[in-house]
């Protein structure tokens, strides 16, 4: 049960009033009752053992800190200290910049400071002692200059942390108490930062402006995601925080009549994670601060990915790319996942849409492995230069489990998932492997995973094409030169 602790200062009163009331009796001679009071829901000792967050999802948690009042943090996620990638990571970070600047569309990352970051002060003093915010924050801008350097275009969140609010305005914190998320209020404070740097982007000079308002709509009640992983250990529960909600839409158009305004195809498109989702507004705010229209194609349970690949597999994106695409995600995910560069890319790509196709197959899957397509000839399909583009006739499969066999006896095992919140095509295109020593290998055969045993039999297409090459900041500047 959550409770807030009550003064005993002003309980004794209380109960002396109330009995000086009925019985005549002077205040002074009424003993007060004594209480020993603890603030509620202290975690438990379990949560303060990582061997209990078992599960993948709960490993997100890992391990929860109890801070002031309702406030709780994670010691990986909000009090990490280091903001970095491995080399493999920023190699590919650094490829996917080039393919979409080659495509003519600017990559603006909004790289999200942690909870630490911004609410340390409600860490109580030992933790607060503990975690080295300056570290932390020097880490996190040198992670942003990194980005930079890679051509994106980086809005500086560094001045949304240390976030001192006066005790009386505590709806307006930045994060939740008890979750990951943002508040409004923070998603809002982002967007304005965003959008100072969106502006001096030159592309956007060319996009076509529009105003827009928000106002307030509603109130949230957010249970926290936090506050749900402390009740799954600890057995206790806590009070829900209520938030404002807001909406944005175009100012005084609908007194005007103007249906047919030419704003109304964004050319900005928004990528990104749960954050991005309606219920914090972060897209009604960048419209607002930006002055354009955007496209929010972001949804909850996305992860990194997960919009992003949707989008980039889209019609909209393969006949009209935006002019500047805004891709907002945390330090929360790690920025060397391999398989997940291999799809962006492919996608971007348009996989094997319109190209000549080096080898083909199709069947209908059984439950267990099955064998889609064979190189028999022995053309040369070597990794560095050739992709996959499999095609499910059922467009709700979410997930391609596939083994790639290799002329020289090796094998690779791919497993995609896709978020089950995602509108999904059936489609699953990925480059053929590059990393280490991949590169070189001569594709013999692909076999896919069939349905579980008593399930519809699924039918399924592949086929196998050369990419395109997409040329580097550098050899597109020394073409120009020349």
């Amino acid at each position: 049960m959550h409770t807030h602790l009550i003064k005993l200062l002003s309980l004794s009163a209380l109960t002396a009033g109330i009995l000086a009331a009925s019985g005549g009796v002077r205040a002074d001679e009424v003993k007060a009752p004594s209480f020993s009071a603890e603030p509620c829901c202290n975690l438990c000792p379990a949560a303060h053992d990582a061997k209990n967050y078992t599960t993948r999802y709960q490993q997100n948690f890992t391990t929860l800190v109890q801070a002031q009042g309702d406030w709780l943090f994670r010691t990986q996620e909000d009090l990490r200290t280091e903001f970095d990638t491995t080399p493999a990571g920023y190699k590919r970070m650094k490829e996917l910049h080039d393919a979409f600047k080659s495509k003519g569309v600017e990559l603006v990352v909004v790289y999200q400071p942690t909870r630490g970051l911004v609410n340390r002060n409600k860490l109580n003093p030992e933790e607060k002692a503990k975690y080295d915010f300056d570290k932390a924050l020097r880490n996190y801008k040198s992670m942003l200059g990194r980005f930079a350097a890679m051509g994106y275009v980086v809005p500086d969140l560094s001045p949304l942390t240390n976030e001192s609010l006066p005790e009386t305005l505590p709806a307006h914190d930045f994060y939740f108490r008890g979750d990951q998320h943002w508040t409004p209020y923070g998603a809002q404070r982002t967007a304005k930062i965003v959008a100072e740097k969106v502006k001096q982007i030159p592309a956007f000079a060319g996009i076509a402006k529009r105003e827009f308002e928000t106002h307030k709509s509603g109130r949230m009640g957010k249970t926290g995601t936090l506050h749900n992983m402390a009740g799954q250990l600890c057995g206790t529960s806590y009070a829900v925080q209520y938030m404002d909600q807001f909406t944005t839409e175009p100012k005084g158009e609908a007194a005007d009549g103007d249906l047919f305004s030419d704003a109304g195809n964004p050319e900005i498109t928004l990528v990104g994670t749960s954050h991005s989702g309606k219920n914090y507004n972060f897209s009604g705010f960048l419209e607002e601060a930006i002055g354009a229209d955007i496209l929010n194609v972001a949804f909850p349970g996305g992860g990194l990915e997960g919009s992003m690949l949707q989008y980039l597999g889209s019609e909209e994106f393969q006949t009209k790319p935006p002019k500047i695409l805004i891709w907002e995600f945390s330090p929360l995910y790690r920025l060397d996942q391999e398989t997940i560069y291999r799809q962006m890319m492919a996608l971007l790509d348009n996989g094997c849409e319109g190209k000549a196709v080096q080898m083909s197959g199709s069947t209908t899957l059984k439950p267990g492995k099955n064998e889609l397509m064979v190189n028999s000839k022995n053309l040369n399909l070597q990794n560095s230069s050739h992709q996959v583009d499999i095609r499910f006739a059922d467009p709700s499969v979410k997930t391609l489990q596939a083994t790639l066999w290799y002329m020289n006896g090796r094998h690779e095992d791919i497993k995609i998932e896709k978020p089950e919140t995602s509108d999904t095509d059936g489609r699953f295109a990925f480059e053929l492997r590059t990393d280490e020593d991949w590169a070189s290998q001569n594709l013999l055969a692909v076999e896919v995973q069939g349905p579980e045993a008593g399930a519809a039999p699924q039918k399924v297409e592949a086929k196998i094409c050369k990419r395109n090459v997409f040329p580097s900041a550098e050899q597109r500047t020394a073409s120009v030169g020349q």
